[in-house]
């Protein structure tokens, strides 16, 4: 990880935020001062302050470090390469070269180390997200990096992210759910995310951990061979309970199935 501090001399010596290189999988994220004036935010983030976000995602992050270096389609890149002694282009060597400035604006870019960070940055990051679950209707259920877990309903956010519509509509694809480089937030895909902090502000706490997930999944969960082993029968046994709806396996792939260990117990007893 990588850590520069966002500068405006014509604004104020303190930096109006940070941005964030991760070397895999070569994604930047901007963490912009708390209540900071839209007017002094860069002009393509100041509407994310204006709405009270200040974790920018990794796209619009993305597109302001293009913003400020050499784009890869310019007609005399390989020439530029060369001259900077550089095999491929690669945006982050471009950023450092210039230190992010750019014809456009004051802002400039000036590298510092991790342990420079303000402590209310560092006290954001501890609601970041270390891992979440997709449930029905739109809810996931998010484990946070401080310990706390909460459930929160995603449609409740459309309002706000109209390019999660598609995921509300459809399980299949809801249910794809990642968590976003080093828990930055969650994601469906590199435009569609929401925040570790706006999960954190519009969840509601469930009294949960995530090793009590975890202990779930270890004594809970089964594979088939545990299951033919329980049961004392073969897999094409197994196949045959599932075909006539007297086992439910929770997950399903090409060479194996998971099962809740208590329904397989319970059929034992029949």
């Amino acid at each position: 990880m990588k850590v520069f501090s966002i500068k405006n001399d014509s604004i104020n010596k303190d930096p109006v935020g940070y941005l964030v290189y991760y070397e895999n999988p070569k994604s930047f994220y901007i963490e912009l001062k708390d209540g900071l004036d839209p007017w002094d935010a860069p002009l393509l983030l100041s509407g994310f302050v204006e709405r009270g976000e200040y974790s920018i995602n990794s796209y619009w992050s993305g597109v302001w470090v293009k913003q400020r270096i050499i784009p890869a389609e310019r007609q005399n890149i390989g020439e530029i390469l060369k001259e900077n002694n550089l095999s491929i282009y690669d945006e982050y060597e471009f950023l450092k070269l210039s230190n992010g400035r750019c014809v456009q604006d004051d802002y400039y870019l000036e590298e510092i180390s991790d342990d420079l960070l303000p402590d209310n940055l560092l006290l954001r990051w501890k609601t970041k997200v270390a891992d979440v679950i997709p449930l029905k209707e739109s809810f996931v259920l998010v484990f946070f990096r401080n310990g706390e877990v909460k459930i929160v309903k995603i449609a409740d956010l459309e309002d706000r992210h109209s390019e999660l519509k598609p995921y509300l509509v459809n399980e299949e694809l809801f249910n794809k759910v990642e968590v976003q480089t080093d828990g930055y937030g969650i994601l469906w895909n590199e435009k569609t995310t929401v925040s570790h902090r706006e999960l954190y502000e519009k969840g509601h706490i469930i009294p949960l951990s995530l090793d009590d997930f975890y202990s779930f999944v270890k004594y809970r969960i089964i594979n088939t061979r545990q299951a033919c082993q329980i049961l004392g029968c073969s897999r094409q046994n197994i196949d045959d309970l599932i075909k006539r709806d007297k086992l439910h396996p929770i997950r399903t792939d090409d060479k194996n199935k998971l099962f809740s260990r208590n329904e397989v117990l319970q059929r034992r007893k029949r």
